[in-house]
């Protein structure tokens, strides 16, 4: 059996304009790349911690929808908070989104430009 391969995007989709896809879809698998503070023409949109979570999180959420995921369907995030103080109100705000059982998760601090305070990427399943 042969597995598709498809590289789903639409219009309201955030690009980058750095050699990657946004989401890559192999068969039911969804792997979505990072997600940061940007506009749907790649720009970023700087902001408080809190500001550059939720608009990274939406970015995910749209990138998922076109792949015909959602936040519900993750399995694994990966994420990358610019100062390790913000890791207690990152462990808030992703409440927000996530609930038990939680995906798998990674979260790197001290490792993003000063431009941004968060990025987030993660791999899902297509909901059924």
């Amino acid at each position: 059996m042969k597995t598709t391969v498809t590289y789903p995007i639409a219009k309201d989709t955030p690009v980058s304009h750095l050699p990657f896809s946004p989401v890559v879809r192999v068969g039911d698998l969804i792997f979505v790349s990072g997600q940061a503070s940007v506009d749907t023409t790649g720009k970023i949109v700087p902001d408080t911690f809190e500001g550059e979570f939720r608009r990274s999180i939406d970015n995910l959420r749209k990138v998922l929808e076109t792949a015909g995921s959602d936040l519900k369907h993750v399995i694994q995030t990966r994420n990358y908070v610019r100062d390790a103080a913000n890791v207690p109100h990152y462990n808030e705000l992703y409440r927000e989104y996530f609930s038990a059982p939680f995906p798998t998760r990674t979260t790197i601090t001290n490792c993003l430009p000063p431009t941004l305070h968060y990025e987030v990427e993660c791999v899902a399943v297509a909901k059924a």
